[in-house]
């Protein structure tokens, strides 16, 4: 029976109530259950899961790119092992976490950072091996330390390629808690470790450490950061979000890697994300930033979207908000490749 797009999703259908199979579809989706550094709230790891029951909801027509759908869609099984990891991993984190980070616990600190490496292993060698397969990748976190091991896949397919980060952190802290991969550090660790980056663009950060400034400051224009403070104010003078998109894309070199932490929207979008912080950007501000990026003739080689938790009662909203806007950032990226 053909695929019929208006016929409501069965439970076991695949994300967004999909039929097809990884080797069938263009966008190829890595949930990464893993979040062992997570110092507030936690939930990230079930994220993948909330998203993919959660857009089984999602109308497939969309208004701005038309039939994400058509070019495939699939995410893959959640890896056990992976799970295995962070219920080790978060195990031996807590008594660090609880510490505020004192290096009380050598033993439990190292076998954090060797889960982690395990974790990042796995993400770079999934994310290589579907990328040789001419697939586009999407990681799915857990946390933001999530999408290292990818971010470096497409550095080495795409090399001086940009990273564009929706954030409400800068995630630029060394060894946040010890924790050399930690969430907080991802951004640190793609900037040092991962030459292939020739930029790193920042939009909504709101919450961030002098050393994290400083490391900004210093970058030589390798780091360029909207902040959102600036941002808001900027628009409440009356300059149009389409003015400041323009601006924020001029920024990023010809081929973009999104990596979004669901916390760079308003708080009020993702009220259960572990580290909510006041401001951020919009639906339609984020969806818009997309648009921008593939109105400037870049193209969207690859994606992460991170921190997504459902409410401890079950709620869905977090996970309703996440999958709306990872259609949207699967149909701007295929629009991306098509223009």
């Amino acid at each position: 029976m053909p695929f019929d797009p208006n016929a409501a999703a069965a439970p076991d259908s695949g994300v967004f109530g999909l039929p097809f199979s990884p080797d069938d579809s263009k966008i190829v989706l890595v949930p990464v259950p893993f979040e062992a550094t997570t110092s507030y709230g936690g939930g990230t790891s079930d994220g993948p899961s909330a998203i993919l029951e959660a857009s089984k909801q999602v109308d497939l027509f969309d208004l701005e790119t038309g039939k994400p759908y058509e070019a495939g869609i699939s995410m893959l099984d959640e890896s056990a092992e992976v799970r295995a990891w962070n219920d080790e991993a978060k195990a031996a984190a807590e008594p660090i976490i609880e510490s505020g980070g004192l290096e009380s616990h050598p033993a439990a600190l190292a076998t954090v950072n060797a889960l982690s490496e395990k974790m990042n292993q796995y993400v770079y060698e999934t994310t290589k091996e579907w990328i040789g397969k001419r697939k586009i990748v999407g990681v799915i976190g857990g946390d933001h330390s999530t999408p290292f091991g990818a971010i470096k896949a497409y550095a080495e397919a795409f090399p001086g390629l940009g990273v564009l980060h929706l954030d409400a952190h800068a995630d630029l802290r060394n060894a946040y808690e010890g924790f050399t991969w930690s969430h907080a550090s991802i951004m640190y660790n793609v900037m040092q470790k991962i030459p292939g980056v020739a930029k790193l663009v920042q939009v909504g950060i709101r919450d961030f450490g002098e050393a994290e400034f400083d490391m900004i400051q210093s970058s030589n224009g390798r780091i360029h950061t909207f902040f959102d403070s600036r941002l808001a104010h900027a628009r409440l003078d009356g300059m149009p979000w389409r003015e400041q998109v323009d601006i924020i894309v001029r920024e990023l070199p010809s081929k973009v890697y999104l990596s979004w932490d669901i916390d760079g929207l308003d708080p009020v979008l993702c009220p259960h994300t572990g580290t909510p912080v006041p401001g951020g950007l919009t639906f339609h501000q984020a969806a818009s930033l997309l648009e921008g990026v593939v109105r400037a003739g870049k193209t969207i080689v690859g994606f992460d979207l991170n921190e997504v938790a459902p409410g401890p009662e079950g709620d869905e909203w977090d996970g309703n908000v996440a999958a709306r806007l990872l259609y949207k950032m699967i149909g701007w990226t295929l629009k991306s490749q098509t223009k």
